[in-house]
């Protein structure tokens, strides 16, 4: 029986908090224990502060709503046929809501030193063009997707493996472009610490979220749609036949010797 769109709904709200709580809330951790900066190691333990997050939600909350935690994710399994586009509206919006409340509980654990360090929203690297962040998004969302696709979508995917390697391809996208766009691979990642730090008083650049929308859903719909075509989990090929069974196939059968 399918699960109402109530309870996945809410699923997809605890999901994205608990996502950014801890994911950005890392960031705002690493910032404070780097005085305010954040170096290549700092980026390293954010890494993997997703990829535990973003594991502990896909096992939890998988069955549930899918887990999608994203709007990229939830558009790319609908362009493809496997999400209705009635709901995503509806999961989209959660996602939102998720990622704000998440951001806000960063601010009430950590005060207004929170807000001073961005609530843990990504921001453009000041030698990055805006083609360049979209391209960087782009090309970390489809590792995130193809990984979606191949362990928790692909029913040939071995069973208990998609929340870890899920949250590590996650890990792999922070370590390449965390350094030129934050790696957000999100827009609700972005826009709930995003929309909590205007509201705390903080210093925002709302003309990047565009950006961190496009980005996004360009590069994971790509990878879902590449997917199809190259792995076809739609419609599993037939393995090819051992060596030798073709030939012994054709083989005359050995006549058996005529009784003496």
């Amino acid at each position: 029986m399918e699960l109402s769109l109530a309870r996945r709904i809410g699923a997809e709200v605890m999901g994205t908090g608990i996502l950014v709580l801890f994911g950005a809330g890392s960031v705002v951790a690493a910032l404070r224990m780097g005085d305010g900066v954040l170096d290549y190691a700092g980026l390293g333990m954010v890494a993997f502060a997703f990829a535990f997050a973003i594991a502990v939600v896909i096992y939890a909350f998988g069955t549930t709503s899918g887990a999608h935690i994203n709007p990229a994710v939830t558009v790319s399994l609908a362009a493809t046929g496997r999400f209705p586009w009635g709901e995503v509206p509806a999961y989209v919006v959660a996602q939102l809501v998720g990622a704000t409340a998440g951001a806000a509980l960063i601010v009430a654990a950590f005060g207004g030193e929170a807000v001073d360090f961005g609530t843990g929203v990504t921001t453009v690297a000041d030698d990055v063009t805006y083609l360049q962040g979209i391209v960087a998004e782009a090309i970390g969302t489809f590792l995130l997707v193809t990984a979606v696709m191949a362990l928790a979508v692909d029913r040939r995917a071995p069973a208990g493996w998609a929340g870890f390697m899920i949250g590590l391809a996650v890990a792999a996208a922070i370590l390449l472009i965390g350094p030129l766009t934050g790696s957000s691979l999100n827009p609700a990642r972005t826009f709930g610490p995003l929309l909590v730090t205007t509201i705390g008083g903080g210093d925002t650049e709302w003309g990047d979220l565009p950006l961190y929308i496009v980005g996004p859903i360009a590069g994971g719909a790509l990878a879902a749609f590449a997917y199809d075509l190259i792995a076809r989990p739609r419609a599993v090929e037939a393995a090819p036949e051992p060596i030798g069974e073709r030939a012994r196939a054709v083989e005359p059968a050995a006549t058996p010797p005529e009784d003496e």
